[in-house]
């Protein structure tokens, strides 16, 4: 989406809502760098001090981080996202795992009972692309295309509001896999996680429960199951 030139009036608010159009679009995804100010002016034809302004609006709300002599990245996807990079980006790694387990095992129970042939066929695309990325080594690209498998669960279960809470904690999550995943990828790490899908498409909620349930706590280091009742 080009970025349009803003009306004179409440110009500073105007280029605001622009900036964070092209981040909410999608324009600019989570982790890439922005124009940098100088374009930015030139594309929007306004002053720098409005430009700067902003950006330092839209990074104190959490969507953006100003690198010094690096440039400025996208962060979130909206200001909730922002707090909870914010809040959560340090957090203990088993705390995340153990949210990652209710909200995910509660996302693949509704999806075994909701979920529709379009769910499915996504959802194995992107098994397939994340066995690919696994095969190929390189570990952004596999955290990437874990973090996409897992939100088509999410979204398989047709439940909004869980699924803007999830998206929300997206990049505490990948954050968080990232960690864990480390540099290279090491074959005793891998999960299948292709009996999930299974247990989705034959509408098995409780056994797709238990398989997502259980990923969370895999992917720890020194991994301690939850416990069952």
């Amino acid at each position: 989406m080009a970025l349009g030139h803003p009306r004179r009036s409440g110009l500073s608010d105007q280029v605001i809502t622009q900036l964070r159009n092209q981040i909410t679009s999608g324009e600019w995804p989570v982790g890439t760098r922005i124009p940098t100010e100088p374009e930015l002016v030139e594309q929007l034809g306004v002053a720098r001090n409005t430009v700067r302004e902003a950006v330092r609006a839209l990074a104190h709300n959490g969507l953006l981080d100003i690198r010094q002599g690096s440039g400025t990245y996208v962060v979130a996807t909206s200001e909730l996202a922002g707090v909870m990079h914010r809040r959560f980006a340090g957090s203990d790694p088993r705390d995340v795992a153990e949210l990652r387990s209710t909200l995910e095992s509660s996302a693949a129970r509704l999806a075994a009972r909701r979920r529709t042939d379009r769910d499915l066929k996504q959802l194995d695309a992107l098994l397939l692309r994340r066995e690919e990325a696994w095969g190929g080594g390189d570990a952004e690209e596999f955290v990437t295309a874990d973090a996409a498998f897992h939100h088509a669960v999410v979204v398989a279960s047709h439940n909004e509001v869980l699924t803007e809470i999830y998206a929300d904690l997206g990049h505490v999550l990948r954050e968080w896999l990232r960690g864990d995943v480390g540099r290279e990828l090491r074959p005793e790490n891998h999960m299948d996680h292709a009996r999930l899908v299974e247990a989705i498409r034959e509408g098995d909620a409780e056994r797709a429960a238990a398989e997502a349930a259980s990923y969370p706590f895999l992917c720890l280091r020194n991994p301690e199951p939850p416990v069952r009742g």
